[in-house]
């Protein structure tokens, strides 16, 4: 039986806590023209929203990019489900690039362009509803908050400070600390002597989620699918398929967690 709280409750930022699909794209295709230098610095009408669709591909900055390389060479959306990780490889052999340069040259356009232009950058990402107060009770209630992103933790810690929930920095664990999510958890178990039955893990993207239900120490980790994220109707499906994964809505987190904690 789920206990009724967590001793610790770690989200995911993108996709859980914040929508920043808009700025996603405008800073992928800002890095894009940096780094492929089209004739044509404005996109095409269709690119963003097809760049939207397959947004849960992505799990880190530095694929963001790649992924309008992709689009602009017209690989067919498709195959871009089916074939990411393979096809991203291949586009960073075929113009000898690496995914770190590629990430460091996201990182810093994000930098000036929030050093910039700050209001702009901040008007382009939205939290979902009612999450911000659900972290607000949860930073006062006795389980410990941690999140766990693939973002730079200052990039999160700035917007969520511009949603009115200043957390300390130590729990905010970004692309920074450079290790995946699941060995995060295990570090969080240990650090804290906290059983992994009491470790409630949110996020968006499934393989992350079935990444950690393959790692020995972390299997009575209890593991949330946040169906309002990036995600596909087929990862939502298998998702409820699986005993180990419970598929949550937006309106139910609000409810559920008000239970909770």
């Amino acid at each position: 039986m789920t206990p009724s709280t967590p001793t610790i409750l770690a989200l995911d930022f993108d996709g859980v806590i914040c929508d920043g699909l808009i700025e996603y794209f405008e800073v992928a295709w800002r890095t894009y023209c940096q780094i492929w230098l089209p004739e044509q610095e404005t996109p095409e009408n269709n690119l963003a929203s097809k760049f939207y669709q397959l947004r849960p591909v992505i799990e880190t900055g530095w694929e963001m990019p790649v992924l309008v390389k992709a689009l602009v060479e017209e690989i067919p959306e498709e195959t871009i489900l089916q074939e990411w990780t393979k096809i991203a490889q291949e586009l960073l052999l075929k113009d000898n690039l690496k995914a770190t340069d590629i990430g460091h040259q996201l990182d810093k356009i994000r930098d000036e362009w929030i050093a910039t232009d700050l209001d702009g950058w901040l008007s382009l990402h939205r939290f979902y509803p009612g999450i911000v107060e659900k972290i607000k009770a949860t930073v006062d209630s006795t389980t410990k908050l941690y999140v766990i992103t693939t973002k730079e933790g200052r990039f999160a810690q700035q917007l969520l400070k511009q949603g009115g929930v200043d957390l300390p920095r130590e729990i905010i664990l970004g692309k920074e600390v450079k290790r995946p999510k699941h060995e995060i958890l295990r570090e969080l178990i240990q650090t804290t002597n906290t059983l992994p039955e009491r470790v409630w893990f949110v996020e968006d993207r499934l393989k992350t989620l079935q990444l950690v239900q393959q790692q020995p120490g972390l299997e009575g980790v209890k593991l949330f699918l946040a169906d309002w994220g990036y995600n596909t109707p087929t990862e939502k499906v298998t998702a409820q398929n699986d005993p180990g994964i419970q598929l949550l809505s937006l309106p139910q987190f609000p409810k559920d967690f008000s239970q909770w904690l």
